[in-house]
This record gives structure tokens, C-alpha cells and sequence, in this order.
């Protein structure tokens, strides 16, 4: 499927959830890891505010890319970001959705408020 690139640099993205293992089989409790490197992806929630609306969205990150630091309600980046739209039947049932990835999660400051006077 198509990989859409999520530009980030007018959006204001904090952490709503703390980065955790992704689980691929919840039966077995088996970790998801990444097809190309092998290694163990986390998963992250974030609320995505940009141009007076906001998402939560799920993010995955390989765990190399987690920063040390991170806190709950802070800004962060998501260096790479990309959104991948999927499909898939489950018990007879079709569902769809977008899976969020990126390259990182790292700490951010606040943007400076528009209009804000010194």
C-alpha cells in the first residue's frame, strides 16, 4: 500500500501515552518487530493539533528511536512520520484504518504563540 508523508512542521504534537512494546499476537504476547531490521517496534499515543483541530493517533517507533526523557502532556517530534491507509477481514467482518509511523520519538519545546507580543 501507498505511504503518505505527514508533514509535521506547523502541527503541535504532545504525548498522551507512554511508548510501549507493540504487541503483534496478543495470544502469545509475541512483540512486533520490524520486517526489514528486525528490531522491536513501540507504540506511542500522541494528540496531533493543527490549525485549530486535533487527532489522537497512535504512532509506531522502532525502540531505538524512543528518547530518553519523554513525559506525559509534553511536546514532542516525530521525525519521518508517515501515514499508511490499510484494510483487512477479521471474523467475517472488513475493517480499515491509518497506521502511523515514524523514524523517532524525541522532546520538543512549545511554538511560540502566533500573534503574541513581547
Amino acid at each position: 500500500m501507498r505511504t503518505i508523508r505527514v508533514e509535521t512542521a506547523a502541527a503541535t504534537i504532545l504525548l498522551t501515552e507512554a511508548p510501549e512494546p507493540k504487541v503483534r499476537d496478543r495470544q502469545t504476547g509475541e512483540i512486533a518487530k520490524d520486517v526489514v531490521s528486525g528490531e522491536a517496534l513501540m507504540t506511542l499515543g500522541v494528540v496531533y493539533i493543527e490549525e485549530g483541530e486535533s487527532s489522537l493517533i497512535k504512532v509506531t517507533v522502532p525502540e531505538s528511536g524512543v528518547s530518553e526523557g519523554l513525559a506525559l502532556g509534553a511536546p514532542v517530534s516525530l521525525p519521518g512520520l508517515v501515514a499508511r491507509p490499510w484494510e483487512s477481514v477479521f471474523n467475517g467482518q472488513q475493517r480499515h484504518g491509518i497506521a502511523f509511523r515514524a523514524a523517532a520519538v524525541t522532546s520538543a519545546a512549545f511554538p511560540a504563540s502566533i500573534g503574541a507580543t513581547a
